[in-house]
């Protein structure tokens, strides 16, 4: 053991920089895990401090029994938590409910949004919200604001707001405060005393009652059966570490690629010194102590690469948070701003230490065991091509040739067997089997082959780049394979989200209304004066199962509309959303309509339509524009003439697409961003090969300076050389992830729609980006090519 460790030591003390290298991508793949740690702390962080608290004097909580799925009990028979319950519950002790009411946040034009904003009542004395800055609520004039809110409008305790009332007229408040919570995705929540609560929504929401003092016993025997009883835990509402799994999975998946990367590193550095290997087993060192020298090095460069792994995963966390913020993403989680640690903590240090160490010596298993058994007679040759035995490759073009068949068949059986449990099951093993048969097995036939392909399009760079990645196709395959399995779960998981938005696109452009009028409190709207561009509309009034329409009116818009199913439409009688086809009457108000027609339920807001029954309050107004009318403009218009009534809004088929648009617009770049951290771990790769390739062909570059290339001749060669491994990787994992998304369509069952540009302008700019990655990691090596000198570069052994 200690002439294995003396052996590592002076390797290291030897050669440094060659010792070091696989670590290059550990140290990536470490930093990528901190750094999901440490982001996942801070979103965490973020979200639990402003996790409303259960005040400690609060000694129990009753709700509601939750109702089975099947139950038959009416909904006004079932138990709510009333004041009649209140009433019993003061009996015992002091009962305060928990409520929420619903209002309108006006922005600076005066105008309600399309999302209503979430009013927590708070006693004074039973402070819940955890506040940010300011002070909390006091008078009936003061608001506490959520922090995203506060971000994206530019408040601070002190500044005003509007708010609607229940009556629809403005309310200015005061914003005393900045709540520690964020709204999810940009929805406002506000904490008010009971008086401001009860005159913007004067029937809230009773989620809770708090119970305090009295005994528990005493609570439940005055609740009854029907409610539930339990004591307060002030950590209930913390998210903790759940967060965690949300982006802990990309970073061990990075971390896999940086393993793959290490161990086709490890390989070429052990085939470098092949012939001391040779020579060490010619004076009788034993294949063990040589194995052992080789994982004492790797544990040595794991631990370099933990510890650079970890001073790289705070500030790679930073850059994560500032992305998020930029897009959006830490909207959809209720954050803002997140501040990450720049320096991890020590428990961090030590998990990315020893991490790297484990994943290092994994690494360097296989290669090591390969190098020690090298014959003492390969001191005596060089080693400068891969070629393998006749009998290695004809075993690896059966068993390549065994795993590609099977890929292809379990993906036919995925198609056959669409819409099964079984289908998704097949297309991830149809996959695990082609990559290992197409790239892993084939792998140095079929890299080689991708090279080729490249090296007849450009010039004589080119073509030499070609020869050395089929010079070395075993290294070359092992670069290569990292590459294409991030860019092809990257180019599978756009083509799924793309697909999933056209058909979101199809689903919002299907048969839904030109524009919609509605109240954003669900108030009565008032008369709506007419506008220019306006083709036919129609009132619907509020009734007690479904909505009333004049049927001549509903007639006339259906048509402007060019839907049909509704020509039968008269007084009496009722049109259904087509999704309830098998009702043939309605009951509304004692009165029973008979079903003459359907209509999809997208057109209504899937409400039946009742012909003639318009005495109740007028709750939508449906809108046929004509063409080349602008929805934008025909919402500017109709608010500016209801200048007196600030929340009456529009919503526009344009809106559902642009929202559809929206979130699969961040899904995407929440999965190129979080893919595309194995993208970078796998591009080191390129870099690290590219390095010892240089090292191995001192020679043959020299001869080249000898010959009269320019150092700018050798730079653009081996710049050439990392172009096409990165263009072998993006091009061949693509193919690969766009045919499985393709097959995963196809087994899921739903209509196969090929996406549209708005997923293949990410894809082209990532695959610009991995290029420009892979000429930065090339940078380093290629300048070390520039500097060999002919007459030293010939004499060197």
């Amino acid at each position: 053991m200690s002439t294995s460790l003396r052996l590592g030591v002076a390797e290291f003390r030897a050669r440094p920089g060659r010792a070091l290298l696989p670590g290059v991508a550990l140290v990536v793949g470490v930093a990528c895990l901190l750094a999901a740690l440490v982001l996942s702390d801070a979103l965490s962080r973020s979200i639990d401090e402003g996790t409303p608290l259960t005040p400690p004097s609060v000694g129990h909580v009753v709700e509601v029994k939750p109702q089975p799925f099947d139950s038959d009990v009416p909904e006004a028979a079932r138990p709510k938590l009333d004041d009649a319950l209140l009433g019993t519950l003061s009996a015992v002790g002091r009962a305060v409910p928990v409520q929420v009411a619903r209002a309108d946040l006006l922005d600076a034009n005066g105008r309600a949004g399309q999302e209503r904003a979430e009013v927590n009542v708070q006693q004074p004395d039973l402070v819940r919200w955890p506040l940010e800055e300011g002070r909390q609520p006091a008078a009936d004039g003061e608001v506490a604001v959520d922090k995203i809110t506060a971000f994206e409008r530019g408040l601070e305790p002190g500044d005003e707001v509007s708010l609607a009332a229940a009556d629809g007229k403005p309310v200015t408040v005061t914003v005393s405060g900045v709540l520690k919570k964020g709204g999810v995705d940009s929805r406002p929540i506000l904490v008010a005393g009971p008086g401001l609560a009860t005159k913007l929504d004067p029937q809230p929401l009773t989620k809770q009652i708090w119970v305090i003092g009295g005994a528990r016993d005493a609570v439940k025997a005055a609740a009854g059966a029907s409610y539930a009883v339990w004591d307060p835990d002030p950590d209930a509402d913390k998210v903790g570490d759940d967060l965690t799994f949300v982006l802990l999975p990309f970073s061990i998946l990075a971390l896999a690629t940086a393993v793959f990367v290490a161990a086709a590193t490890f390989r070429a550095v052990y085939a470098q010194r092949q012939r001391q290997t040779a020579l060490l087993r010619c004076i009788g060192a034993q294949r063990g102590p040589l194995v052992r020298r080789s994982l004492f090095e790797a544990l040595l460069t794991g631990v370099a690469a933990g510890i650079g792994g970890a001073l790289l995963g705070g500030p790679m966390a930073w850059v994560l948070a500032r992305t998020f913020d930029v897009t959006g993403i830490s909207v959809l989680f209720g954050a803002v701003e997140l501040s990450p640690r720049l320096l991890p903590s020590l428990g961090y240090v030590i998990l990315g230490v020893v991490v790297a160490a484990i994943l290092s010596v994994v690494a360097a298993v296989r290669p090591a065991v390969n190098a020690a058994r090298v014959s003492p007679l390969a001191a005596l040759r060089d080693a400068d091509n891969e070629v393998p035995k006749r009998s290695v490759r004809r075993l690896r073009l059966v068993f390549g040739l065994l795993f590609t068949g099977v890929a292809a068949v379990l993906a036919l059986a995925a198609i056959a067997a669409k819409g099964t449990s079984g289908a998704p099951l097949a297309v991830t093993f149809s996959a695990i089997a082609a990559v290992t048969g197409v790239f892993w097995i084939l792998g140095p036939v079929t890299v080689p082959f991708l090279a080729r392909l490249f090296g007849r399009i450009g010039g004589t760079h080119w073509k030499l780049a070609g020869a050395e990645v089929r010079r070395m196709p075993q290294r070359s395959a092992s670069v290569a394979l990292p590459l294409l399995l991030a860019s092809s779960m990257v180019t599978f998981f756009l083509v799924l989200l793309g697909t999933a938005q056209e058909l979101t696109y199809s689903f919002a452009n299907e048969e839904r209304p030109d524009a919609t009028v509605v109240d954003a409190g669900e108030r009565a709207l008032p008369p709506i004066p007419a506008q220019d561009g306006v083709a036919a509309s129609v009132v619907l009034h509020k009734a007690e199962n479904g909505s009333g329409a004049d049927p001549e009116e509903f007639r006339t818009w259906l048509k402007a509309q060019n839907v049909a199913g509704a020509e039968q439409l008269a007084a009496g009688t009722a049109v259904v959303p087509s999704e309830w086809d098998d009702k043939p009457f309605i009951e509304s108000d004692g009165k029973q309509y008979k079903v003459v027609g359907t209509v999809p339920g997208t057109l209504t807001g899937y409400t039946p339509i009742l012909g003639g029954q318009t005495s109740g309050p007028a709750e939508k107004v449906l809108v046929a524009l004509k063409d080349g009318t602008d929805p934008a403009r025909f919402r500017a218009g109709l608010q500016a003439a209801l200048p007196n009534n600030p929340t009456v809004i529009v919503r526009t088929d344009a809106d559902e697409r642009a929202e559809a648009e929206r979130y699969m617009h961040l899904g995407t770049v929440l999965m190129m961003v979080l893919l595309g951290l194995s993208v970078a771990v796998a591009v080191t790769g390129i870099g690290t090969a590219l390095t010892i390739s240089v090292q191995e062909r001192r020679k043959e570059l020299a001869l080249r300076r000898a010959l009269g290339v320019t150092r700018g001749g050798l730079q653009g060669g081996v710049i050439a050389e990392a172009v096409m491994l990165a263009l072998v990787g993006v091009l061949g994992g693509g193919a690969l992830g766009f045919g499985y998304a393709v097959v995963a369509i196809l087994s899921i069952g739903i209509p196969l729609v090929l996406p549209a540009v708005s997923v293949v302008f990410p894809l082209v700019i990532g695959a610009v980006a991995v290029v420009a990655l892979a000429v930065v990691a090339a940078f380093g090596p290629s300048r070390g090519a520039s500097r060999i000198r002919p007459a030293a570069g010939l004499a060197s052994g």
